[in-house]
C-alpha cells in the first residue's frame, strides 16, 4: 500500500495546511508557493486518481465537483474570474500524484501562460 499523499495528510491534520473551502468529497487549500494573488488547490478527498485524465474517466461527477468548488472559491475571493490548471505528469509539472486543480486569480495576463 502506498503512503498517503501530502494532501491526504493535510486533510487528516497530520501536517498544517489552510483549508479555505470544503464539501463532502472535495476540499480547497492555499498553495504554499503561490504563483498569483489567489492560488488555491482544489483536491478530491479520495487519493484514488493520480491525474485529471484518470479522474475524468473514473468519476466525471467528482471532476464536476472539483470545478464547482474552484468556481465558488474564485467567486468568493476573486470576483469569479480565474484560471484553472491541472498538471498531468511529471513533464507537465505535476509533483504530487493525487489529482488536484490549481485555481489562480488576480491580474493574470494571457502572456503569463508561457514561462
Amino acid at each position: 500500500m502506498s503512503e498517503p499523499s501530502i494532501f491526504t495528510r493535510i486533510l487528516d491534520g497530520e501536517i498544517p495546511g489552510e483549508i479555505v473551502a470544503e464539501t463532502d468529497r472535495v476540499f480547497a487549500i492555499t498553495d504554499i508557493n503561490p504563483q498569483a494573488a489567489l492560488h488555491v488547490l482544489v483536491i478530491p478527498k479520495s487519493g484514488e486518481y493520480r491525474d485529471v485524465a484518470e479522474l475524468a474517466a473514473g468519476d466525471p461527477s467528482l471532476l464536476a465537483e472539483v470545478v464547482d468548488l474552484a468556481n465558488r472559491v474564485a467567486a468568493e475571493h476573486a470576483g469569479g474570474e480565474f484560471r484553472l490548471i491541472f498538471n498531468t505528469g511529471a513533464g507537465a509539472g505535476q509533483t504530487v500524484f493525487h489529482v488536484h486543480a490549481h485555481v489562480l486569480a488576480g491580474d493574470l495576463q494571457e502572456k503569463s501562460l508561457v514561462g
